[in-house]
Protein backbone atom coordinates (compact mmCIF):
# COMPACT_ATOMS: atom_id res chain seq x y z
CA UNK A 1 0.00 0.00 0.00
CA UNK A 2 1.06 3.40 -0.97
CA UNK A 3 1.93 6.22 1.80
CA UNK A 4 -0.70 8.20 0.59
CA UNK A 5 -3.42 5.68 1.12
CA UNK A 6 -1.99 4.89 4.48
CA UNK A 7 -2.72 8.60 5.50
CA UNK A 8 -5.57 8.30 3.81
CA UNK A 9 -7.00 5.84 5.96
CA UNK A 10 -5.29 7.32 9.34
CA UNK A 11 -6.79 10.34 9.02
CA UNK A 12 -10.20 8.99 8.18
CA UNK A 13 -9.96 6.36 10.75
CA UNK A 14 -9.33 9.57 13.60
CA UNK A 15 -12.24 11.53 11.81
CA UNK A 16 -15.04 8.24 12.15
CA UNK A 17 -13.19 7.10 15.75
CA UNK A 18 -12.85 10.74 16.98
CA UNK A 19 -9.16 10.30 18.52
CA UNK A 20 -5.82 8.90 17.22
CA UNK A 21 -5.72 6.16 19.91
CA UNK A 22 -6.02 2.64 17.97
CA UNK A 23 -4.19 0.26 16.19
CA UNK A 24 -4.33 -1.35 12.55
CA UNK A 25 -3.65 -4.58 11.85
CA UNK A 26 -4.07 -5.53 7.83
CA UNK A 27 -4.68 -9.36 7.31
CA UNK A 28 -3.99 -12.12 4.80
CA UNK A 29 -5.20 -11.04 1.08
CA UNK A 30 -8.28 -12.98 -0.59
CA UNK A 31 -9.46 -13.67 -4.07
CA UNK A 32 -9.89 -9.63 -4.74
CA UNK A 33 -8.21 -6.22 -4.65
CA UNK A 34 -10.29 -5.75 -1.50
CA UNK A 35 -7.99 -5.78 1.64
CA UNK A 36 -8.86 -5.34 5.74
CA UNK A 37 -7.43 -4.76 8.60
CA UNK A 38 -8.56 -5.66 12.40
CA UNK A 39 -9.01 -1.78 13.63
CA UNK A 40 -8.77 -2.12 17.90
CA UNK A 41 -9.60 0.77 20.42
CA UNK A 42 -10.02 0.71 24.08
CA UNK A 43 -11.13 -3.02 23.85
CA UNK A 44 -13.57 -2.63 20.89
CA UNK A 45 -12.31 -4.19 17.86
CA UNK A 46 -13.76 -3.16 13.79
CA UNK A 47 -12.69 -4.37 10.70
CA UNK A 48 -11.53 -2.16 7.94
CA UNK A 49 -12.35 -2.57 4.23
CA UNK A 50 -10.40 -1.15 2.11
CA UNK A 51 -11.75 -1.28 -1.32
CA UNK A 52 -9.67 1.31 -3.63
CA UNK A 53 -12.22 2.72 -6.34
CA UNK A 54 -10.63 2.54 -9.43
CA UNK A 55 -10.52 -1.24 -8.66
CA UNK A 56 -12.72 -2.42 -6.26
CA UNK A 57 -16.80 -0.69 -6.51
CA UNK A 58 -17.94 -0.81 -2.67
CA UNK A 59 -21.29 -0.22 -4.05
CA UNK A 60 -23.01 -3.82 -4.48
CA UNK A 61 -21.97 -4.63 -1.09
CA UNK A 62 -22.86 -1.85 1.07
CA UNK A 63 -26.25 -1.43 -1.18
CA UNK A 64 -26.77 -5.61 0.02
CA UNK A 65 -25.31 -5.09 3.02
CA UNK A 66 -27.70 -2.50 4.81
CA UNK A 67 -30.29 -4.38 2.80
CA UNK A 68 -29.92 -7.79 4.79
CA UNK A 69 -29.41 -5.39 7.52
CA UNK A 70 -32.77 -4.06 7.79
CA UNK A 71 -34.15 -7.67 7.49
CA UNK A 72 -32.65 -8.74 10.36
CA UNK A 73 -29.94 -11.26 8.78
CA UNK A 74 -26.92 -11.61 10.47
CA UNK A 75 -24.22 -9.37 8.46
CA UNK A 76 -21.87 -6.82 9.58
CA UNK A 77 -23.41 -3.61 10.96
CA UNK A 78 -21.78 -0.96 8.68
CA UNK A 79 -20.20 1.05 11.67
CA UNK A 80 -19.03 4.19 9.26
CA UNK A 81 -18.29 4.45 5.22
CA UNK A 82 -16.66 6.61 2.68
CA UNK A 83 -17.85 5.57 -1.40
CA UNK A 84 -15.75 7.97 -2.63
CA UNK A 85 -12.65 6.66 -0.97
CA UNK A 86 -13.50 3.30 -0.99
CA UNK A 87 -13.54 2.63 2.97
CA UNK A 88 -16.01 1.01 5.07
CA UNK A 89 -15.67 0.32 8.96
CA UNK A 90 -17.64 -2.75 9.58
CA UNK A 91 -18.67 -4.57 12.93
CA UNK A 92 -15.84 -7.53 13.56
CA UNK A 93 -16.86 -10.66 13.30
CA UNK A 94 -13.98 -12.41 14.65
CA UNK A 95 -11.69 -14.58 13.34
CA UNK A 96 -13.71 -18.29 14.05
CA UNK A 97 -14.61 -19.77 10.55
CA UNK A 98 -17.39 -22.42 10.53
CA UNK A 99 -14.83 -24.49 8.74
CA UNK A 100 -13.06 -24.43 11.88
CA UNK A 101 -15.44 -25.99 14.13
CA UNK A 102 -16.91 -28.93 11.99
CA UNK A 103 -16.39 -32.68 12.73
CA UNK A 104 -18.90 -35.43 12.57
CA UNK A 105 -19.97 -34.59 16.30
CA UNK A 106 -20.55 -30.70 15.51
CA UNK A 107 -21.97 -30.63 12.14
CA UNK A 108 -25.34 -31.43 12.27
CA UNK A 109 -26.02 -28.91 15.03
CA UNK A 110 -23.78 -25.99 12.80
CA UNK A 111 -25.75 -27.05 10.07
CA UNK A 112 -29.58 -27.20 10.85
CA UNK A 113 -28.51 -23.30 12.22
CA UNK A 114 -27.37 -22.73 8.77
CA UNK A 115 -30.25 -24.19 6.92
CA UNK A 116 -32.82 -21.87 9.27
CA UNK A 117 -30.73 -19.06 8.25
CA UNK A 118 -30.69 -19.45 5.10
CA UNK A 119 -34.70 -20.17 5.49
CA UNK A 120 -34.85 -16.56 7.06
CA UNK A 121 -32.77 -15.52 4.15
CA UNK A 122 -34.90 -17.12 1.67
CA UNK A 123 -38.34 -15.38 2.73
CA UNK A 124 -37.24 -11.97 2.05
CA UNK A 125 -38.46 -10.35 -1.36
CA UNK A 126 -35.17 -8.99 -2.86
CA UNK A 127 -36.65 -8.86 -6.54
CA UNK A 128 -36.11 -4.96 -6.10
CA UNK A 129 -32.61 -5.13 -4.97
CA UNK A 130 -30.56 -8.06 -6.57
CA UNK A 131 -30.29 -9.14 -10.20
CA UNK A 132 -31.59 -12.12 -11.86
CA UNK A 133 -29.22 -15.37 -12.03
CA UNK A 134 -30.48 -15.75 -15.43
CA UNK A 135 -30.47 -18.77 -18.09
CA UNK A 136 -27.55 -16.84 -19.81
CA UNK A 137 -25.33 -16.66 -16.50
CA UNK A 138 -25.76 -19.87 -15.76
CA UNK A 139 -24.44 -20.69 -19.27
CA UNK A 140 -21.48 -18.51 -18.94
CA UNK A 141 -20.32 -19.53 -15.45
CA UNK A 142 -19.88 -23.19 -17.05
CA UNK A 143 -18.40 -22.20 -19.99
CA UNK A 144 -15.41 -21.17 -17.75
CA UNK A 145 -14.84 -24.94 -18.34
CA UNK A 146 -14.01 -24.92 -21.75
CA UNK A 147 -12.44 -21.73 -21.29
CA UNK A 148 -9.98 -22.57 -18.67
CA UNK A 149 -10.16 -25.85 -17.13
CA UNK A 150 -9.78 -27.86 -20.50
CA UNK A 151 -6.92 -26.10 -22.22
CA UNK A 152 -5.34 -26.00 -18.68
CA UNK A 153 -5.08 -29.89 -19.39
CA UNK A 154 -4.32 -29.66 -23.43
CA UNK A 155 -7.37 -31.40 -24.01
CA UNK A 156 -9.13 -29.87 -27.52
CA UNK A 157 -12.48 -31.28 -28.00
CA UNK A 158 -13.79 -32.77 -31.26
CA UNK A 159 -17.53 -31.57 -32.48
CA UNK A 160 -19.21 -34.55 -30.66
CA UNK A 161 -17.61 -33.90 -27.90
CA UNK A 162 -18.50 -29.80 -27.97
CA UNK A 163 -22.16 -31.09 -28.35
CA UNK A 164 -22.25 -33.36 -25.46
CA UNK A 165 -20.53 -30.23 -23.21
CA UNK A 166 -22.86 -27.82 -24.53
CA UNK A 167 -26.11 -30.23 -24.00
CA UNK A 168 -25.26 -30.72 -20.39
CA UNK A 169 -24.78 -27.08 -19.86
CA UNK A 170 -28.11 -26.37 -21.02
CA UNK A 171 -30.12 -29.24 -19.00
CA UNK A 172 -28.49 -27.43 -15.88
CA UNK A 173 -29.18 -23.84 -16.77
CA UNK A 174 -32.88 -24.90 -17.87
CA UNK A 175 -33.10 -27.12 -14.68
CA UNK A 176 -31.94 -24.03 -12.16
CA UNK A 177 -34.47 -21.27 -13.58
CA UNK A 178 -37.15 -23.33 -13.46
CA UNK A 179 -36.66 -24.27 -9.40
CA UNK A 180 -38.09 -21.44 -7.14
CA UNK A 181 -36.70 -18.50 -7.21
CA UNK A 182 -35.22 -16.76 -4.01
CA UNK A 183 -32.25 -14.44 -2.59
CA UNK A 184 -28.85 -16.61 -3.49
CA UNK A 185 -25.97 -15.91 -1.06
CA UNK A 186 -23.85 -17.63 -4.45
CA UNK A 187 -20.81 -18.40 -1.53
CA UNK A 188 -22.82 -19.94 1.44
CA UNK A 189 -19.96 -22.26 2.49
CA UNK A 190 -18.21 -23.09 5.63
CA UNK A 191 -15.35 -20.41 5.41
CA UNK A 192 -17.84 -17.58 4.62
CA UNK A 193 -19.87 -18.41 8.14
CA UNK A 194 -18.77 -17.49 11.42
CA UNK A 195 -19.15 -18.11 14.72
CA UNK A 196 -20.24 -15.13 16.89
CA UNK A 197 -19.14 -14.75 20.80
CA UNK A 198 -22.26 -15.36 22.66
CA UNK A 199 -24.71 -15.50 19.53
CA UNK A 200 -26.41 -18.95 19.02
CA UNK A 201 -26.59 -17.23 14.87
CA UNK A 202 -23.66 -17.86 12.25
CA UNK A 203 -22.68 -14.42 10.76
CA UNK A 204 -22.69 -14.60 7.20
CA UNK A 205 -20.10 -12.75 5.83
CA UNK A 206 -18.96 -12.55 0.92
CA UNK A 207 -22.48 -12.11 0.23
CA UNK A 208 -21.93 -9.17 -2.20
CA UNK A 209 -23.23 -10.95 -5.16
CA UNK A 210 -26.43 -12.42 -4.24
CA UNK A 211 -28.85 -12.49 -6.51
CA UNK A 212 -32.15 -14.01 -7.43
CA UNK A 213 -31.87 -18.07 -8.24
CA UNK A 214 -32.91 -21.55 -7.52
CA UNK A 215 -33.69 -22.16 -4.07
CA UNK A 216 -31.01 -25.54 -3.54
CA UNK A 217 -28.31 -23.39 -4.48
CA UNK A 218 -26.90 -22.11 -1.20
CA UNK A 219 -27.76 -25.74 0.32
CA UNK A 220 -25.28 -27.02 -2.45
CA UNK A 221 -22.97 -24.89 -1.74
CA UNK A 222 -22.82 -25.71 2.37
CA UNK A 223 -23.13 -29.73 1.68
CA UNK A 224 -21.17 -30.03 -1.04
CA UNK A 225 -18.63 -27.60 0.23
CA UNK A 226 -15.63 -27.69 -2.22
CA UNK A 227 -13.46 -27.28 0.79
CA UNK A 228 -14.88 -30.13 3.14
CA UNK A 229 -17.23 -33.36 2.41
CA UNK A 230 -19.58 -35.07 3.90
CA UNK A 231 -21.16 -39.10 3.73
CA UNK A 232 -23.82 -39.16 0.61
CA UNK A 233 -26.13 -40.59 2.90
CA UNK A 234 -25.84 -37.53 5.62
CA UNK A 235 -25.85 -34.59 2.26
CA UNK A 236 -29.36 -36.63 1.95
CA UNK A 237 -30.40 -36.68 5.38
CA UNK A 238 -29.80 -33.00 5.05
CA UNK A 239 -31.77 -32.29 1.48
CA UNK A 240 -34.61 -33.68 3.56
CA UNK A 241 -34.28 -31.71 6.38
CA UNK A 242 -34.10 -28.70 4.32
CA UNK A 243 -37.01 -29.40 2.00
CA UNK A 244 -39.45 -30.05 5.48
CA UNK A 245 -38.03 -26.42 6.17
CA UNK A 246 -39.09 -25.12 2.55
CA UNK A 247 -42.94 -23.70 2.39
CA UNK A 248 -45.15 -26.05 1.23
CA UNK A 249 -44.48 -26.88 -2.55
CA UNK A 250 -47.57 -29.45 -3.93
CA UNK A 251 -45.76 -30.15 -7.22
CA UNK A 252 -42.61 -30.55 -6.13
CA UNK A 253 -41.80 -34.15 -4.26
CA UNK A 254 -38.86 -34.46 -2.38
CA UNK A 255 -37.39 -36.99 -4.91
CA UNK A 256 -37.91 -33.80 -7.77
CA UNK A 257 -36.17 -31.44 -4.74
CA UNK A 258 -33.57 -34.08 -4.79
CA UNK A 259 -33.11 -34.02 -8.47
CA UNK A 260 -33.06 -29.66 -8.82
CA UNK A 261 -29.88 -30.18 -6.25
CA UNK A 262 -28.07 -32.80 -7.68
CA UNK A 263 -28.13 -30.56 -10.89
CA UNK A 264 -27.58 -27.06 -8.96
CA UNK A 265 -24.31 -28.54 -8.17
CA UNK A 266 -23.07 -30.25 -11.30
CA UNK A 267 -23.33 -26.61 -12.85
CA UNK A 268 -21.88 -25.01 -9.36
CA UNK A 269 -18.93 -27.60 -9.51
CA UNK A 270 -18.38 -27.28 -13.11
CA UNK A 271 -18.36 -23.79 -12.80
CA UNK A 272 -15.74 -24.03 -10.02
CA UNK A 273 -13.48 -26.18 -11.95
CA UNK A 274 -12.90 -23.49 -14.36
CA UNK A 275 -12.77 -20.63 -11.45
CA UNK A 276 -10.20 -22.79 -9.56
CA UNK A 277 -8.11 -23.09 -12.64
CA UNK A 278 -8.52 -19.30 -13.98
CA UNK A 279 -7.50 -18.05 -9.79
CA UNK A 280 -3.80 -19.65 -11.14
CA UNK A 281 -3.67 -19.45 -14.58
CA UNK A 282 -4.99 -15.54 -14.76
CA UNK A 283 -4.38 -14.05 -10.85
CA UNK A 284 -1.46 -16.43 -9.66
CA UNK A 285 -3.65 -18.03 -6.49
CA UNK A 286 -2.57 -21.50 -6.38
CA UNK A 287 -3.76 -22.06 -3.26
CA UNK A 288 -7.25 -23.34 -4.32
CA UNK A 289 -5.53 -26.39 -6.76
CA UNK A 290 -5.57 -29.07 -4.29
CA UNK A 291 -9.31 -28.62 -3.59
CA UNK A 292 -9.51 -29.68 -7.46
CA UNK A 293 -9.76 -33.17 -7.08
CA UNK A 294 -12.50 -33.00 -4.19
CA UNK A 295 -14.36 -30.57 -6.99
CA UNK A 296 -13.87 -33.55 -9.93
CA UNK A 297 -15.27 -35.83 -7.83
CA UNK A 298 -18.25 -34.33 -6.71
CA UNK A 299 -18.49 -33.54 -10.89
CA UNK A 300 -18.42 -37.37 -11.33
CA UNK A 301 -20.67 -39.03 -9.04
CA UNK A 302 -23.82 -35.97 -7.58
CA UNK A 303 -25.27 -36.65 -10.89
CA UNK A 304 -24.23 -40.24 -11.79
CA UNK A 305 -27.76 -41.76 -11.79
CA UNK A 306 -29.48 -38.99 -14.26
CA UNK A 307 -29.61 -40.56 -17.94
CA UNK A 308 -29.53 -37.18 -19.05
CA UNK A 309 -26.00 -36.58 -17.37
CA UNK A 310 -24.32 -39.51 -18.49
CA UNK A 311 -22.75 -38.77 -21.76
CA UNK A 312 -20.96 -35.66 -20.09
CA UNK A 313 -19.84 -37.99 -16.95
CA UNK A 314 -18.51 -40.42 -19.71
CA UNK A 315 -16.98 -38.07 -21.53
CA UNK A 316 -15.22 -36.94 -18.47
CA UNK A 317 -14.09 -40.13 -17.16
CA UNK A 318 -12.60 -41.32 -20.60
CA UNK A 319 -11.62 -38.01 -22.20
CA UNK A 320 -11.07 -35.58 -18.77
CA UNK A 321 -9.72 -37.46 -16.14
CA UNK A 322 -6.02 -39.35 -17.64
CA UNK A 323 -4.84 -35.93 -17.99
CA UNK A 324 -6.24 -34.07 -14.82
CA UNK A 325 -4.98 -37.45 -12.28
CA UNK A 326 -1.66 -36.65 -13.98
CA UNK A 327 -1.73 -32.67 -13.47
CA UNK A 328 -4.13 -32.34 -10.12
CA UNK A 329 -3.48 -35.50 -8.73
CA UNK A 330 -6.67 -37.74 -7.21
CA UNK A 331 -9.73 -37.99 -4.61
CA UNK A 332 -9.51 -40.65 -2.20
CA UNK A 333 -12.95 -40.23 -0.39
Amino acid sequence: MNTQRAQLIQAWLEAVLRSDQFEINYLAGDASFRRYARVTQNNKSFMLMDAPPEQEDCVPFVSIDEFLDQKGVRVPHIVAKDLALGFLLLEDFGDVMLSHLLTTDTVDEYYTQAFNQLIQLQNIDGGQQLPIYSYEKLISEMELLTQWFFPSLNIDLAQNEQAVVQKTFEILAANAVQQPQVIVHRDFHSRNLMQLKNEKQLGIIDFQDAVIGADTYDLISITRDAYVQWEPTQVEAWFKEFYALLPPQKDRTFEQFKRDADFMAMQRHIKILGIFVRLFERDGKDGYLKDLPRVMWYVLNQAKDYTELQPFIEFMQARVMPNFTQKYGSYAV
